[in-house]
């Protein structure tokens, strides 16, 4: 358990944007290293988007599922009457509230975290992760948390928030509808077209998250087929474009706050794949998932996630919570320390000698952080 993640048991969820974003990448984190694997980078570049959705931007009721995952009821069908939809977990769908529509089923791991996080989600729900007849897919679909439609092979998502955003419309709803898409998804034919009809239809009330990592399966983007410049391309469309800093809450929500002036809202947020964990960098241009390939790997993953998440428990004793990354040479300077450390435990010749070298190592740990520390 994340010694800063949220508990039901433990009070009210966090409500700062930037700590629940850090919490976010955390607990994904954590679950990486438990799974031997998993959708990492896709944390680091989405977490402050989705945790200023959830908590500054999007108008949402309570959520009206259980916090334990209910599992796989089967198929919508006038037949099943059992069924239910992921979409509850962002409230009812009322004329006054927001509609959220999930297009990158890949990133499912980082939104039941999000879910956690804000309190809509228990904190055991990973515990069923990807389990034969469990709704917490790795791949989210319509019955998964927090997912209402699915959103097929990438690039559909857009068109159904369009349907979605014309018919409220049409019914005088006042509530929006939000997407949040991954860039990849712009080299979709049908995603343009659901573009060009949300301006036809001059869908003001529709606004658009893309998380531009520049990252896809195949690796950086520039090398499988270019979308830039995508802000030149979007306005030439007709759709009304912000360009921003995907790592800085306020510049995320700012545009959300303008009036709507007859055009759909798009927000490209510029992110970093690695952002908080520099350790990714060194597997690039190959981010888009992580299967530790060694032990040893597995363990300077895992020293990276104990010293970022004391060094962000450091930061919030002094008052503030911005977002905080070890360099890989500190890391490897811990890491080499922490292997002297079980070796030389492993050498002692009693119980008593070896503690006492652990003992005197670990100050010595300590004294590496420390100076880390200071340098942040």
């Amino acid at each position: 358990m994340l010694a800063n993640g949220y508990h039901p048991t433990n009070g009210a969820p966090p409500t700062d944007a930037q700590q629940i974003a850090d919490n976010i990448r955390m607990r994904v984190f954590e679950h990486v290293l438990e799974n031997n694997g998993g959708y990492l980078s896709q944390a680091c570049s989405s977490a402050e988007t989705l945790a200023a959705l959830y908590t500054h931007i999007m108008k949402l009721g309570p959520s009206q599922a259980p916090l334990t995952p209910q599992p796989f009821a089967g198929v919508p069908g006038a037949n099943n009457p059992d069924f239910f939809n992921g979409g509850s977990y962002n409230g009812p769908q009322a004329p006054d509230l927001d509609r959220f529509i999930f297009s990158p089923a890949h990133y499912a791991l980082v939104l039941y975290a999000v879910l956690i996080e804000v309190g809509r989600l228990g904190s055991d729900a990973l515990d069923l992760f990807n389990q034969d007849g469990g709704t917490i897919e790795m791949i989210g679909a319509e019955h998964s948390p927090g997912v209402e439609t699915t959103t097929g092979s990438l690039g559909q998502a857009l068109s159904q928030a369009g349907g979605i955003a014309l018919g409220r419309r049409l019914n005088g709803d006042t509530g929006r509808v939000w997407v949040y898409m991954s860039d990849g998804e712009l080299q979709e034919g049908q995603t343009w077209e659901a573009i060009q009809a949300a301006v036809w239809y001059k869908l003001d009330n529709l606004g658009v998250f893309i998380d531009m990592n520049g990252q896809q399966c195949d690796g950086q983007m520039d090398s499988v087929m270019s979308i830039e410049p995508a802000a030149a391309r979007l306005e030439a469309f007709g759709a009304r474009v912000f360009e921003v800093d995907g790592h800085d809450i306020d510049a995320l929500v700012h545009p959300t706050t303008l009036e709507p002036d007859g055009r759909p809202l798009v927000v490209l947020a510029r992110t970093d794949p690695t952002q908080g964990i520099p350790l990714l960098k060194e597997r690039a241009p190959k981010l888009h998932t992580v299967k530790f390939k060694s032990t040893d790997e597995r363990e300077r993953y895992r020293l990276a996630y104990l010293m970022t998440r004391r060094l962000y428990e450091a930061k919030r004793q002094n008052g503030d919570t911005p977002s905080v990354e070890m360099d890989v040479s500190t890391l490897d300077a811990l890491y080499s320390m922490m292997s002297r450390v079980r070796q030389w435990r492993d050498d002692a010749q009693s119980k008593t000698q070896g503690m006492q070298l652990v003992n005197l190592n670990l100050q010595e740990l300590d004294d590496i952080l420390d100076d880390a520390l200071d340098g942040q």
